[in-house]
């Protein structure tokens, strides 16, 4: 079937199993606004789908056998199981594309799958799942047993492989381009061979003009250079490109010529606009003005930016389109018990920015230096869900995840009212600081409108680290916010660091003792643990002497992010990470707080510092009669029933009226005088959010004290505070 097409965009592998990486869609939206035809592929999920087929990996089998390289007892006996291995395969893979769900009752029935090495923790099975479903449970099993066949591969066929990832050692860290060239001058591998078909299949469909590589991460480099060579070899008149964000972090320095051996142009940051000007150089060779592009000039890399043009505002990029992606075949899978990493690996997310960069933009560990942070831009709530409704209909999905740095608080609190007004069923979740703005009131609309979970950036739990770090956050704020998340419903995970320069151990155990308690206290449910890496283009890599760290600086010709560095401390923070992960382990499955933090850890460790109630303490807050004047007064809930009734006391009689709100959980009854009641009951379908100005604070006492006295009496009496727990709500 011959689709001709401008540009071919493609996804090398791999990337993650269970969602295509949205760059090629967000590429393939804008070149949609500018009539540039295109076809993107994936290439990851089709290499694994090709790969995992019963009569595929049993060559793999064979071929392993032929060619002696069955060394280990586990890959022994998995080939010794081959068939048992085999016979499933095909309705696994099936099952974990949601295509055959009662195959879930055979999986956990036990016996059903062979077991090797991946399974040895299986014993903590109903500890890691025992809340959780019975599908849960089966695509754990089954990942595992998935797991089993990669570690397969590896041992036999392929070390470089990696169900998200290949060859991902090559492009890290890669300050010269000689190992990965010479890895490129060997024959393609098992791996190699089935992703070359399947790009020449695709190459023949389209026959694109250019081909553009999205290179997200170190794990797609490797397969991007070797899909580029075999281009180079049999379509020589293609032009390629490479984009994404490995090259917009590593590649900015590169000066090897080697490179555009393989690649004829290198862009960076925003890719729209460098993408549609070689579009217009490849049909016009005498248009050479470029934007933000390397390649070789005079035999020299040369970065072009000649174009005076400006980039496009977010408004003007298009919706992401996701056409040409096979999404009911993208595979989800459980790896490990942690809460928020099943929302990563479990279902597929339509992927969506609420701006382009970071609001705060300070935290001294990121790359703020460059322009995917360092440009902030939002994006107007309406265009949001305008985009959002426009992927329902071409996906069929609702589940959205918001990858930005850091979600802005205004903007999801537009995000969500936009969504309730248009009454969107839609399942959201967001990166976000955990800063004040996220009062209890905005966390209840944000789940009100769909919003199921957010991740946000602890590091590490220090009051002198975190201003280090320049974080704008304190440990008491985020014990409230996260406090303020949880009480609404909302998942809340923790991105934890350790190592961070000039952190000393006893702030390592203390970092600890604050991630306890606030497991403890209930108030997170789920966290990661990595080591502090310095990047070339963060404040503390390009100021190193300003944190206590001495760069071990190499010659760049190739790739520069992760610096090597000597932590002047003198202590091996790597010792910690064991003991950090597993407490965490146990914290997230609420046990374990009543173990000494020493005895997480091998080796002697100071005693915590960190008072055993401090974070609870942080939680006990008077209550604070302090609405702002433009505040805005949201009814989330239903329309009351009321009824009219007489109270006499002391020969005094008084009309009273009776309003019975019904939830979905519950009826909540509150009784107020008549004429107070009937005001009341007149205005709250002022307050719903269906209405694009929400009254605010002042304009509703002004209105009540056109009729009554003493509104703050009434506003803050027991009826109407009780109604804030079912849908009245101040933001």
């Amino acid at each position: 079937m011959f689709r001709l097409k401008d540009l071919l965009l493609i996804t090398p592998p791999f990337t993650q199993l269970n969602t295509p990486y949205p760059a090629t869609a967000y590429l393939k939206g804008f070149l949609n606004t500018k009539s540039i035809s295109s076809f993107q592929v994936d290439l990851g999920i089709e290499v694994i789908l090709a790969l995992f087929e019963r009569s595929k990996f049993a060559y793999l089998f064979e071929s392993a056998k032929e060619n002696n390289t069955i060394q280990t007892e586990n890959a022994e006996r998995i080939y010794t199981l081959r068939e048992a291995y085999l016979t499933p395969l095909n309705e696994v893979i099936r099952f974990l594309q949601g295509e055959n769900p009662t195959l879930a009752r055979q999986i956990c029935a036990g016996n059903f799958l062979p077991q090797a090495s991946r399974f040895e923790q299986l014993d903590d099975l109903e500890f890691a799942f025992g809340m959780m479903g019975m599908q849960d449970k089966a695509k754990h099993l089954a990942t595992l047993y998935l797991e089993d066949l990669s570690d397969f591969i590896i041992e036999c066929i392929d070390d470089n492989f990696g169900f998200s990832r290949y060859a991902e050692r090559m492009g890290q860290s890669a300050n010269s381009f000689d190992e990965l060239h010479d890895l490129l001058q060997t024959a393609p591998t098992f791996i190699d061979e089935i992703t070359l078909s399947l790009l020449e299949q695709k190459i023949n469909e389209t026959q694109p003009k250019l081909i553009c590589f999205s290179v997200p991460f170190p794990g797609n480099l490797y397969s991007a250079f070797r899909c580029a060579q075999f281009i180079k070899s049999n379509y020589p008149d293609i032009k390629i490109a490479m984009g994404g964000g490995f090259p917009n972090t590593e590649l900015r320095s590169v000066t090897d010529t080697r490179v555009f051996d393989y690649f004829d142009f290198i862009t960076l940051d925003d890719g729209e606009l460098p993408i549609e000007l070689l579009f217009q150089h490849i049909e016009d060779l005498s248009f050479f003005e470029l934007k933000r592009t390397l390649h070789l000039k005079d035999d020299k890399v040369y970065y072009n930016n000649t174009s005076d043009k400006a980039d496009y505002k977010q408004i003007d990029l298009g919706t992401p389109d996701y056409s040409d992606l096979r999404l009911n075949k993208y595979i989800s899978v459980i790896e490990i018990a942690n809460p928020m990493h099943s929302l990563w690996s479990d279902g597929r997310w339509n992927k969506l920015t609420m701006a382009h960069g970071c609001y705060w933009g300070k935290c001294t560990f990121c790359d703020i230096s460059l322009d995917y942070i360092k440009i902030y831009e939002p994006i107007a709530a309406k265009i949001l869900v305008d985009r959002m409704e426009e992927l329902i209909k071409q996906t069929n999905e609702s589940g959205f995840h918001f990858v930005d740095e850091a979600a802005p608080p205004a903007l999801m609190k537009a995000l969500a009212l936009e969504i309730i007004r248009r009454k969107l069923t839609v399942t959201w979740w967001a990166n976000i600081r955990f800063e004040k703005n996220f009062t209890q009131d905005l966390c209840l609309l944000l789940k009100a409108s769909g919003c199921i979970a957010v991740s946000g950036g602890l590091e590490v739990a220090s009051d002198r680290l975190l201003a280090l770090i320049d974080k704008g956050v304190s440990v008491e704020q985020v014990a409230k916010v996260t406090r303020n998340f949880t009480n609404a419903d909302i998942m809340v995970h923790a991105y934890l660091m350790y190592g961070y320069p000039t952190q000393n151990e006893q702030e390592t155990i203390d970092s600890l003792e604050m991630v306890r308690q606030l497991f403890e206290a209930g108030i997170i449910q789920s966290g990661f643990w990595h080591q502090f890496a310095l990047t070339a283009h963060s404040p503390i890599g390009l100021n190193p002497e300003n944190y206590n760290l001495k760069p071990n600086l190499k010659e760049i010709t190739f790739a520069n992010n992760d610096i090597d560095f000597v932590d002047n401390t003198g202590i091996d923070h790597s010792k910690y990470s064991f003991g950090l992960k597993k407490s965490l382990y146990n914290y997230m499955h609420d046990i374990g707080y009543d173990i000494p933090l020493k005895d997480w850890f091998d080796f002697k460790t100071p005693r915590t510092k960190i008072s055993p109630d401090y974070i609870n303490n942080c939680l006990v807050t008077s209550e604070h009669f302090n609405i702002k004047a433009n505040n805005k007064i949201i009814w989330l809930g239903t329309t009351p029933i009321h009824n009219e009734f007489t109270k006499s006391k002391k020969g005094n009689t008084w009309t009273m009226l009776q309003l019975i709100f019904h939830t979905p959980e519950m009826v909540k009854e509150i009784i107020l005088e008549q004429k107070e009641g009937l005001w009341f009951l007149d205005l709250l379908p002022q307050l719903s959010p269906e209405n694009v100005k929400q009254l605010t604070f002042n304009q509703i006492k002004l209105n009540f004290e056109e009729q009554f006295e003493n509104f703050e009496l009434f506003w803050y009496s027991k009826p109407i505070q009780q109604l804030k727990s079912i849908g009245l709500i101040v933001i």
